[in-house]
């Protein structure tokens, strides 16, 4: 059947790669919050929260639908959240969040990563202690100062906020997180989130010559390959890539 053939093959198949990984994570996620906050998501507003980025990065219904259904049922996986933290390439820290059902397994397939990277996997706490672990929430809809107003109002918990061009960026306590979303979205104005979770952000950003940049993409290039791993977070400064 010819090149063409074997690229047009390859490329399907790395599509279908690509939609599975990211439909067995949300899966994970959709299932973890209602499991522990309930199916409903009108009450559940992690869960709410957890389709509405599942719906934009165009995950089916049913997949949505299917992982809700099995707190129901009582049948389903027990997923425990793990998580990996050491040295990467140039000095750079990272951090590995998984949900898996077998630790074991999970604990070689990180460690691979990092071994083969020439990096070197920490104990708990190692690099973790050189980021902030807050909300963080991106947006644009509101002016600075209605956002200031809305959040003040609703009492959040805002370390701060700042404005680039049009683009608004909240950073608060982890737990005030749908807090601050719903106090936002209260204000009845159509907003776009670029992002709305809570994540590990560093307190500072590190460069990577040639050679360290393509070791840490190759990094994230394998844990991107294990179906356990949720997130990576890293210090390295992508501006110029």
């Amino acid at each position: 059947m010819g090149r063409a053939h074997e690229v047009r093959k390859a490329a399907m198949e790395k599509t279908a790669a690509v939609k599975s990984k990211l439909y067995a994570k949300f899966g994970k996620e959709i299932y973890m919050a209602a499991k522990t906050g309930g199916p409903d998501p009108d009450s559940n507003l992690n869960l709410k929260r957890v389709i509405e980025r599942a719906k934009q990065n165009q995950v089916p219904a049913d997949v949505i639908k299917r992982n809700i259904e099995k707190t129901k049922s009582g049948i389903g996986e027990d997923y425990s959240p793990v998580r990996y933290e050491g040295y990467g390439p140039g000095g750079c820290t990272l951090i590995v969040e998984c949900l898996t059902d077998n630790v074991n397994r999970t604990f070689g397939e990180v460690r691979s990563c990092f071994t083969k990277t020439g990096s070197s996997l920490g104990v708990q706490n190692s690099v973790s202690y050189l980021y902030k672990y807050c909300a963080y929430v991106t947006f644009s809809g509101l002016t600075e100062d209605e956002a200031l107003e809305a959040l003040m109002e609703n009492e959040c918990e805002v370390e701060s906020l700042e404005a680039d061009e049009d683009v608004l960026t909240v950073i608060g306590a982890p737990s005030d997180l749908d807090h601050i979303l719903e106090s936002l979205k209260g204000l009845g104005k159509e907003l776009e989130f670029y992002s709305d979770s809570v994540i590990w952000l560093p307190n500072s950003y590190v460069d990577l010559d040639e050679d360290n940049m393509k070791k840490f993409k190759h990094f994230l290039a394998m844990t991107d390959q294990i179906d356990d791993v949720q997130e990576v977070y890293h210090n390295v400064n992508l501006d110029e890539e």
